[in-house]
Order: C-alpha cells, then structure tokens, then sequence
C-alpha cells in the first residue's frame, strides 16, 4: 500500500504494453462502454485509463487490480456507470483519471482527489468556453503571460483537477502541477488540504507497470 496522495502520467501506449494487462481486468459494464466506442485510438485511451486507474487503486489498497471494486455513480441522476469513481469499499479512499490524445493519468489519496492530463501542445478555446471553466483572476493572469497559450493550458487542468476533486474552496485544497517533458504531457492533481498532509507525489510509470524507471525522471 502507497500512503498519502500519488498520481502517474503514461502514455497509452506504456500502459497497453505492459504485461498482465488487458481487457479482461474491467467490470463487464467498462467493457460495454468499451465496446461503444468506434474511434480504436479513442479506445485504446479509455482502455489504458482505465487499467492505470486500477494499478492506481491496487497500490493504495494493497487489493489485486482485479479485486479493487472500482465504481462509477453520477451524482446528478444517481445512476451507475458514469461519474466519478469511487471506491466502496474503501470510502475514504479517492481516486481520479483522465484521459487525452495517447496520454492517461490516474491518482488516488484519502479524501477527494481529481487529475487531469492533456498534451502540451494543446491550446484550450475559444475564449467564451474559457470564461465559463476558468476562474477569473487565473484567466485574467494567463492572458498576460509571456506565452498565454501554454499558460491557458496550465490553468485548464488546474481548473480540471479542481473540479473532478469536487471543486473545494481555494482554502481547501492542495493544488499541483507538472509537465512530463518526456512524454509531452501537462498535469494538475488536486486534494482536500485536510485530508493530506503534504502535497501528491508523481510515481514513474515504471512502479505500477513494472520495468526499471527511465533516466531524467517520471
């Protein structure tokens, strides 16, 4: 079991290649929703997401992948398989992915935990959309940055993280952030203030997929 807060960021296909990992891990209501998707490299994202996400909830739990339990319940119409994850037999327990263009994170902590990833070349738009997701002062402050592209980006995730952790009151909650540069990659993990003690750490992919860590970090 790994305490505290942890994310991993990975590509696709890192996760799609490691051993032991395949379909046959999901719940059969993961692999209906699978089998609706029509884009095989939209596919492959889901997919990896979801076995990272497992690997994620294993190494907090010290269950077996296949044994975690994860659940989805939408908090607006109740019903299950959408929403965020949860784990129920370990309610304490939060956990998070996100998914984006070959790129998938996963993140567990106690307490509420949200993460999001996206390629670092991406630039979020148009301004309108910005307006609604990103709160004032951060948009206001990428918007005069050097590279407002890049630091729109940075605020998108943020602004995802929050969100998918429950979106607590800035007093509340422990925001960070990372660029993988070797996998081209921009990523935010936020946390309950409360419920950890420090902030979240960034495993290499190499301690939930196997394999010696690459030289230069995660």
């Amino acid at each position: 079991m790994t305490p505290g807060a942890f994310a991993v960021v990975a590509t696709t296909r890192e996760v799609l290649d490691a051993p032991g990992l395949g379909p046959h891990l999901l719940a059969p209501w993961e692999l209906r929703r699978l089998a609706a998707i029509r884009v095989p490299a939209r596919a492959d994202d889901v997919l990896a997401a979801r076995l990272l996400l497992r690997l994620c909830a294993a190494r907090a739990t010290g269950c077996p992948p296949a044994a975690t339990g994860l659940a989805q319940r939408c908090p607006d119409c109740g019903r299950s398989g959408h929403g965020r994850p949860h784990l129920p037999a370990h309610p304490g327990l939060g956990v998070s992915v996100s998914h984006a263009d070959g790129l998938v994170a996963a993140a567990a902590a106690p307490g509420p935990v949200g993460v999001d990833v996206e390629p670092a070349a991406r630039r979020p738009g148009p301004l309108p959309v910005l307006r609604r997701v990103l709160p004032g002062p951060d948009l206001h402050e990428a918007l005069a940055a050097p590279d407002p592209g890049l630091a729109l980006l940075r605020a998108w995730v943020r602004a995802e993280a929050r969100f998918k952790a429950g979106r607590p009151p800035p007093e509340d909650v422990r925001l960070k952030e990372w660029t993988d540069h070797r996998r081209a990659a921009v990523v935010a993990v936020a946390t309950e203030a409360g419920a950890v003690t420090a902030g979240p750490v960034l495993l290499p992919p190499s301690a939930l997929l196997g394999g010696p860590a690459p030289a230069g970090g995660p």
